[in-house]
């Protein structure tokens, strides 16, 4: 159970790093969109990105109790 625990312990912070990536990417792409090339949607709809891997995170997180009270 200690290796299942941090296992996800360590797929918890690096699916929150990727997100932080993957988000500042798509902010960066979505303003550039809407100041150059006329994008209608603002450039906070580049947070959506977030809520999949918030998900995960989440459930990452559930396991890891999980597995803590075994």
């Amino acid at each position: 159970m200690k290796k299942i625990r941090c296992m996800f312990i360590v797929l918890a912070i690096l699916l929150s790093n990727v997100m932080c990536v993957v988000v500042a990417f798509n902010y960066g792409k979505m303003l550039w969109g809407v100041e150059n090339a006329g994008y209608s949607a603002p450039a906070s709809t580049a947070f959506l990105w977030a809520i999949p891997f918030l998900i995960c995170i989440a459930i990452c997180i559930i396991i890891v109790i999980v597995a803590q009270k075994r």
